[in-house]
């Protein structure tokens, strides 16, 4: 397709669809979808904590093995995530998500049933860990080019914020409910319930009935050509770059506290796993209350100006995250990720109900493609950058370069046309 020189970047209300008024949560398509996000999210935490302790308890995994299957978890994004959304233009998007989630039902449940039968191998868990990637890339850029669809443009910012606090909410209880059912049952059968939630999913979306536009023909073109369309139109795009650039840097340096934090706070401080895992919760929190809060403050001030009164006042909260010792210090550093967190379940919100809001249809897929690609791709980044400089300077100034790099990501975004955007924001 051809890509127009210059898209305006100011809201124009789309034309009317079939979405009907009132509250989101009234409306049965997207209760179907909010409710089998809700199944697989639940269960998506279950295997963050069960799938390495397979590794460990059943299989007598090593460090380096359990490494490897946290590569596995991510490098799907890197492998197809670019090329994703060139083939789901060809595709129903709603069929994808569903096939995707019933695909991962079966490789979840393969696990258990080859421990039971005492078959379960090392191979067999990098192989589902991969494929189940995979499947995920899929779905994860089907669901984003269809809220759109299933909503209408005006309502993305109340679907994203319900959509996103939920994420949140559930980063903030999946661990501990998923740690109690790895304790009651096994590792192995933990993962059955994560088949199961994959398998409502896909009842559930398959339920919904609101129409999607029909996928576009094969054109017989080379996929690199759509490929870089996409990557061209994002990257081109005087809305899309900043957001690009923006949650791209929130990646990278958060990457870098996700790695810094445990050293530091458990083999320099001494302080117990329950403190650092008090310290993440704490960062669930402040995204989940940004999620809540974006639609109603995204409406009393506008999108851009938000963005920038978070931005200035979060700031300063970069400088007490690397703070953190035994004590008040603790605290302090706590509220500190808790605050800069909060402008982040803000920004999730608001600047992809932007990304949604002004790509046009035919290339949604392909935009959320490319800003999948380049958001996961940097985490790779970021634990490159935690490990040198820790390992040159001191774990505690791998700490300070990722909270100041965070609390100076919304940079790009205010200084470009995005500070001009105002709504309607819901």
């Amino acid at each position: 397709m051809t890509i127009p020189p210059r898209i305006d970047v100011r809201y124009r209300r789309p034309p009317a669809t079939a979405t009907p008024p009132g509250p989101l949560l009234r409306d049965a398509g997207f209760r179907r979808l909010f409710s089998a996000a809700a199944a697989s999210t639940v269960g998506t935490q279950v295997s963050f904590v069960a799938v390495p302790l397979v590794a460990v308890i059943a299989l007598d995994a090593t460090p380096g093995q359990v490494g490897v299957l946290g590569v596995l978890k991510t490098i799907a994004f890197l492998l197809v995530g670019l090329p994703a959304g060139v083939w789901l233009d060809r595709m129903r998007r709603r069929g994808v998500m569903i096939a995707a989630d019933l695909a991962r039902a079966v490789l979840l449940a393969s696990i258990p049933l080859a421990w039971w039968l005492d078959l379960l191998t090392l191979t067999q868990l990098y192989v589902v860990v991969l494929l189940t990637g995979v499947l995920t890339v899929f779905f994860d850029v089907a669901a984003l080019s269809y809220l759109p669809t299933l909503v209408g443009r005006d309502r993305l910012v109340d679907a994203n914020s319900k959509l996103v606090g939920l994420e949140a909410a559930a980063g903030v209880a999946g661990p501990s409910l998923a740690g109690v059912l790895v304790q009651v049952t096994a590792a192995p059968v933990a993962l059955a319930v994560d088949a199961a939630t994959f398998l409502w999913s896909a009842v559930l979306l398959r339920g919904i009935r609101r129409p999607e536009p029909p996928p576009v023909p094969a054109d017989g073109r080379p996929l690199w050509r759509g490929v870089g369309e996409g990557v061209r139109f994002v990257l081109g795009h005087p809305l899309l770059r900043p957001i690009a650039v923006t949650g791209a840097a929130t990646n990278l340096f958060s990457q870098v506290a996700v790695v810094a934090l445990p050293l530091l706070v458990h083999h320099e401080l001494g302080l117990p796993a329950g403190m650092l895992g008090l310290f993440f919760t704490s960062g669930g929190v402040g995204v989940f209350l940004g999620a809540l809060t974006a639609r109603r403050f995204g409406e009393r001030f506008g999108v851009g100006p938000l963005l920038l009164v978070s931005g200035l006042l979060s700031t300063p909260a970069g400088f007490l995250v690397p703070l953190v010792d035994r004590g008040g210090w603790l605290w302090v550093a706590m509220l500190g990720w808790l605050t800069l967190t909060y402008r982040i379940g803000l920004d999730n919100v608001l600047l992809v109900s932007i990304r949604q809001r002004v790509t046009p249809d035919p290339m949604l897929n392909r935009m959320n493609a490319t800003m999948r690609f380049l958001f996961t791709g940097v985490l790779a980044v970021g634990a490159a950058v935690a490990g040198v400089v820790g390992e040159v300077a001191g774990v505690r100034v791998a700490l300070w370069v990722a909270a100041v790099g965070v609390a100076f990501t919304w940079l790009p975004v205010v200084l470009s046309p995005v500070r001009a955007v105002r709504g309607p924001s819901g």
